[in-house]
């Protein structure tokens, strides 16, 4: 067995080996809740949901962390006087758990808040001081905070191989404090007009984290020192988890072993954020589309890749669900199995090898397709056995990847919707069938383009006439 991950800072494939083979463990940064989630923040969690399945599916147990920045310059920006700043972190909070519990994302193992980690990010800033990396600001107009010294540190720019003077100047804090415009706040002393409540007390002055110091102390916290994978969207490496890297190594800990990042999504070829306004918000996505077409439309493209979402991407993922639903339908048609003796079987070794290699999601899927036609071909050719064990690895396959959910019930539709349109279904079947049987033929041909008009597929097989939802 062999899990080879792409390690951004190495700017390589890589075999996985986590320090402890019985738990692997992995650090993600979580949204910073000033607002609500957009489809890209979906992505990102999605690939990260992914990899963790995987990962347990391979190694057993997973400690996955994945924060919430309820603390930050933006959060404040955002609030207002009928809304306190840790009131809209809460709400926007909820907004992101819905909107990945929608989606089927399993909750994290610790979901930590930055505000319950102040005394460790305070005592990691001093161990930082202490070592000669940090820095309280000497100016009056900058009382309170404290800085990191990148110059202190050689290493500074080996996540993104960059020199430091071709870095752009940090812009996290106003550099009347700073020796070097690259310094970046460790600890932000309060400013007039600030809530009382968004500050607390330090050795340097009241005053509230920077962004960066938060993930280094929480991780640190929740998997100590070392953990194997540190996980973000691409658009973290800098200055994020740059200065992550090098605040925490400097401090003396070894940190990540493995820098993993999700690509980003774009609209029209041009990334999503909230910054540029074109922005499409989770929500509405999910108020659309089905939660399963949503999360196999993210997940259909390699999760390093650029994504660019259009409606085309939502209408695919919906016929390949419903390619798969049908497919399952017609086994438990053709074998008059019970729904239990189609649970999931071992999953395919070329599935297997797809997901060992960097999580291959779109080669998996296309093993499943496979698996599909192959399952159709047995059931045409009368071969139950066949047809059986393609289902139940499809279900297998299904269940990995958190599309489970895809297959219904019973051949008909567990909902009342279902049963009614299936009724409806039957009698018009019914009627072409007693057509055919008066040699009606014009009439039988009427019905069944009736039908098709609608949406709907007819199959006549030896023991009748099937239908199912057309691809479309």
């Amino acid at each position: 067995m062999t899990v080879r991950i792409y390690d951004t800072k190495a700017q390589a494939l890589r075999d996985f080996v986590p320090a402890d083979p019985g738990n692997v463990t992995v650090y993600v940064c979580g949204p910073t809740v000033q607002s609500g989630p957009h489809i890209g923040h979906v992505r990102a969690a999605l690939s990260f949901d992914l990899l963790r399945r995987w990962l347990a599916y391979r190694f057993g147990r997973v400690t996955f962390v994945r924060n919430v920045t309820d603390i930050d310059d933006k959060v404040l920006a955002y609030a207002t006087a009928d809304e306190p700043w840790w009131a809209l972190a809460y709400r926007m909070e909820q907004e992101f758990a819905r909107a990945y519990a929608a989606v089927g994302i399993l909750p994290p193992t610790y979901e930590p808040r930055a505000t319950a980690s102040i005394p460790q990010m305070q005592e990691l800033i001093g161990r930082l001081i202490d070592a000669g990396h940090a820095y309280a600001a000497d100016s009056p107009d900058a009382a309170g905070d404290v800085y990191f010294d990148v110059r202190s540190w050689p290493s500074y720019g080996a996540l993104t191989r960059q020199s430091l003077d071709a870095m752009e100047p940090a812009a996290d804090a106003d550099p009347r404090g700073k020796r070097d415009p690259h310094d970046f706040a460790l600890w932000k002393g309060t400013k007039p007009g600030e809530p009382a409540d968004a500050t607390w007390e330090s050795p340097w002055g009241a005053g509230r984290p920077g962004w960066h110091i938060e993930c280094s102390a929480m991780s640190r916290r929740y998997l100590g020192p070392s953990f194997d994978i540190h996980g973000g969207g691409l658009d973290l490496r800098f200055p994020h988890h740059e200065n992550e890297l090098a605040q925490s190594t400097a401090a003396g800990d070894a940190f990540a072993q493995y820098w993993v990042h999700n690509g980003l999504v774009t609209v029209g070829g041009q990334k999503m954020s909230k910054s540029l306004g074109n922005f499409v918000l989770a929500a509405d996505v999910l108020a659309e589309h089905d939660p399963l077409v949503v999360r196999y439309a993210l997940a259909a493209a390699h999760y390093r890749s650029t994504l660019d979402l259009t409606p085309e991407s939502y209408a695919e993922a919906k016929a390949a669900l419903e390619r798969i639903a049908t497919f399952r339908q017609r086994v438990l048609r053709a074998t008059g199995a019970d729904p239990a003796a189609l649970a999931p079987s071992r999953l395919p070794d070329a599935f297997v090898a797809a997901m060992d290699d960097d999580l291959g999601v779109p080669q998996a899927l296309a093993v499943l397709h496979d698996t599909v036609r192959a399952g159709n071909a047995a059931v045409d050719a009368a071969d139950r056995a066949g047809a059986v064990e393609a289902s139940r690895a499809v279900a297998a396959m299904l269940e990995l990847l958190g599309l489970d959910g895809s297959v219904p019930a019973t051949a008909a539709g567990a909902d009342a919707a279902g049963t009614a349109l299936d009724g409806l279904l039957r009698e018009l079947i019914d009627q072409r069938a007693r057509a055919r049987a008066e040699k009606d033929w014009a009439a039988a041909d009427r019905i069944r383009d009736a039908i098709a008009a609608a949406g709907v597929a007819l199959e006549d097989t030896p023991d009748g006439t099937h239908w199912s939802l057309n691809d479309g």
